[in-house]
């Protein structure tokens, strides 16, 4: 009798093919880039094989070379050029530098270069600076996907100039499925009121915004409740969150787990940290207030307080703490790369996040807090009462939302922590994370092609 030969498994290839035009791609570093570069990762597991349209000499606000380990060399990247007008804004201020990251000086802190920029910037780049890149890329792109089979295709923003591109190609291809991903909402996102738009400009920004939410055939969101705003307005929108990547992030958490069973962690300060851009917009004077007055009524607090920003954080922002009592306990460490920056998150008792204080940011989910989640730290968070940040937190019970006029209240939190940290009792009882894995996150969006 013949013996049964085992036959090898063949790994067949996904069958349906995505395009993904997006700005932000490896090097690029910071939060906007990790959303698809996670996808792109998972995607092929799911049946469709991506390919990356993506700027060739773009001007990143933040770097991070160490994400382009991340990028599968599998992956079909295709590029062209883009010109962009940052090198004029920052020629009337190097503060102007922020805006390539939707960051604006306010109030008092704006020099008449910086609002004649925003000015500029709100009523002439519509809907941004990257719409420059705009023609060039459908000009490339119509001519790509004539001599190219593909399924469907994505736009994700900020920039939303990547959204014009899809509006010009669904007109040449109707037939091809088109997701518009909206990282962050566009007339509704907090800055948008800083703009100093004419009335012209406003409706143009509107007009645009309503022809993608009507033409997509698709429209993503990050949070819930920026997902029913589109609804209103006519889209077939669906929430798919940011997240966190499941396998690297369990193996840092079971490492430190064993490392502090065997001793090997020392940690003599009570940490706070935060992790990523700290902007005036967002800046939570509250709790700057809270730990100076804590600094002065419990005698310990003042040895054992760390306060750590890795990332970037305002200048004028640092400049007001380091001229306070805090100045002793900070810790500024700058930008470090995705993984360093993983490591120091591990490595603390308490992790910052911060929302704009307006209703109309209720929606806005940083994302940050999923990799956050994922570390089993207490987390601490600002922003509007009824936010998607308090929702995720009060189910994940992962830490506490407070408002800006909180204090008693972020007081009361803050102090508890640090008792828990001195005698030993401050533990994780996080729950349901694992929704926000970027694989089942992924699966979640394969789904909906």
């Amino acid at each position: 009798m013949e013996k049964c030969r085992l036959v090898p498994t063949i790994k067949m290839k996904p069958d349906k093919k995505i395009l993904i035009i997006t700005y932000y791609w490896p090097p690029a570093g910071g939060p906007g880039v990790q959303r698809w570069l996670k996808f792109v990762k998972y995607l092929p597991e799911f049946g469709w094989n991506p390919i990356v349209f993506i700027p060739e000499n773009p001007s990143y606000p933040i770097v991070d070379e160490s994400l382009s380990e991340e990028v599968s060399k599998d992956v079909e990247i295709i590029k062209t050029k883009i010109w962009e007008p940052y090198q004029i804004a920052e020629f009337f201020g190097k503060d102007n530098k922020k805006f390539k990251a939707g960051q604006f000086d306010v109030g008092k802190n704006q020099s008449w270069k910086s609002k004649f920029s925003i000015w500029v910037r709100g009523n002439f780049f519509i809907p941004d600076a990257r719409v420059f890149w705009v023609n060039p890329s459908v000009k490339f792109l119509k001519k790509y996907l004539k001599e190219n089979r593909f399924d469907a295709f994505v736009t994700t923003g900020p920039p939303h100039s990547m959204h014009l591109i899809g509006l010009e190609l669904k007109k040449e291809f109707p037939h091809l499925k088109w997701i518009a991903d909206f990282r962050d909402p566009w007339t509704e996102i907090s800055y948008y009121k800083h703009l100093k738009l004419t009335k012209f400009a406003d409706l143009k920004h509107r007009r645009l915004e309503a022809n993608v939410l009507k033409k997509a055939d698709i429209t993503l969101a990050t949070s819930y409740s920026d997902a029913e705003n589109f609804k209103a307005k006519g889209a077939n929108a669906f929430c798919i969150t940011n997240g966190f990547d499941e396998v690297k992030v369990k193996v840092k958490v079971e490492e430190k787990i064993e490392e502090k069973v065997r001793g090997k962690i020392e940690h003599p300060k009570f940490t706070l940290s935060y992790i990523g851009v700290l902007e005036q917009l967002r800046n939570p004077e509250v709790l700057w207030n809270v730990l100076n007055e804590l600094l002065t009524e419990v005698r310990s607090f003042k040895k054992d307080l760390e306060l750590k920003f890795v990332g970037r954080i305002d200048d004028k922002i640092l400049e007001n703490l380091e001229n306070s009592s805090l100045k002793d306990s900070i810790l500024n460490l700058g930008y470090l790369s995705h993984s360093e920056a993983n490591a120091e998150m591990l490595n603390s008792d308490l992790l910052l996040i911060t929302n704009f204080p307006q209703e109309t940011s209720e929606g806005i989910i940083p994302g940050k807090i999923f990799e956050y989640l994922a570390t089993g730290n207490q987390i601490i968070s600002f922003g509007p009462k009824n936010s998607d940040v308090k929702k995720i937190l009060s189910e994940t019970k992962a830490g506490q939302h407070f408002t800006y006029d909180d204090t008693d209240l972020v007081k009361d939190f803050i102090l508890s922590k640090y008792m828990d940290w001195k005698t030993g009792k401050l533990t994780s009882n996080t729950k349901n994370i694992e929704q926000f894995s970027r694989k089942n996150l992924t699966k979640k969006l394969a789904e909906l092609l």
